[in-house]
């Protein structure tokens, strides 16, 4: 209760204040920020997927600043021998606005990576978005197969079906690549499970149909049921070390994260961080109000 109170209030406050519970899980607010972090994660043993902060753009002229700064940061990623790779958001490319500009956008980026040998993993969205990102995943996956990947949300009613539906793009020598989280959004219960049992059932059902056709899943997940349940499928279908992954966000659950690389599986962390921080960090507080207890145990350490 004292956690919900907390996480309901932080938008309401002064951004210096709201900073000091979200630096935990943010890198900062520059690209050296975010390369600092990478580093320090990589010297661990830990991979990288960097995310610039923002999304649902008022104007075009914003796209096209976003996919400069993407473009940017591969090129000094890649100066700097990050292990990791790179995720985008599409509205924060003008999806909503105009989808053939954002499109051409994330082409860009995605062949940049693409020059490097790397890998753009387009975001899902909020549930008026899903349809535009399945179109514009299914559309670029085409062109640059080994070079993009999706995320898929396990609460949608709808994404063992959109599962099924994509598996005409999948090859053995070049599988689909999916990050596979419960889904964060707030959508009415006709479009996605409600209850913490029913999402977490879908979330292994889902895994366990990438597992039987051979789809490379970005398991993400802070929730010890489900890493346990990922790994009981990963025995049962023995499921070689490299044709999946874990993914944790940035500053969570670090206990958990040590377990999985201790134990030899790999691991990637997502590592947001720009000037449009304030948004990001109000609205995981609010999703995950349990943040609120480590975040303060940080602070307090921190002294």
């Amino acid at each position: 209760m004292i956690n919900r109170l907390i996480a309901s209030t932080l938008p309401l406050l002064p951004k210096r204040f709201v900073w000091l519970f979200s630096r935990s899980y943010i890198a900062g607010e520059t690209v050296e920020d975010a390369m600092s972090a990478c580093q320090t994660l990589n010297a661990d043993g830990i991979k990288t997927t960097i995310d610039i902060l923002g999304e649902f753009i008022h104007n075009l002229d914003e796209a096209e600043k976003n996919r400069d700064e993407y473009l940017s940061l591969i090129d000094i990623a890649q100066r700097t021998g990050i292990d990791g790779n790179y995720s985008v958001k599409p509205t924060m490319f003008g999806l909503l606005i105009n989808a053939e500009a954002c499109y051409s956008h994330i082409r860009r980026i995605v062949a940049k990576a693409a020059s490097y040998g790397n890998f753009i993993r387009i975001d899902m969205e909020d549930s008026k978005c899903v349809d535009l990102e399945m179109n514009l995943f299914r559309r670029l996956k085409t062109e640059l197969p080994e070079n993009v990947g999706l995320v898929v949300q396990a609460y949608l009613r709808r994404t063992l079906k959109d599962l099924k539906d994509l598996m005409d793009l999948h090859t053995p020598t070049i599988p689909l690549n999916y990050r596979l989280c419960k889904g964060i959004y707030a959508e009415p219960g006709h479009i996605a499970f409600q209850r913490h049992d029913e999402i977490n059932a879908h979330f292994l059902e889902d895994l366990e149909f990438m597992f039987r056709n051979g789809v490379y899943p970005g398991i993400a997940t802070h929730d010890r049921s489900l890493v346990d349940g990922a790994l009981a499928l990963i025995d049962k279908y023995k499921i070689p070390r490299d044709r999946y992954e874990f993914q944790m966000l940035y500053g969570v659950a670090p206990e958990l994260r040590r377990s999985l690389i201790e134990a030899g599986h790999t691991l990637r962390v997502y590592v947001p961080y720009g000037r449009h921080w304030f948004g990001y960090s109000t609205r995981r507080l609010k999703e995950n109000p349990k943040i609120v207890n480590s975040i303060v145990k940080s602070l307090l350490l921190s002294r």
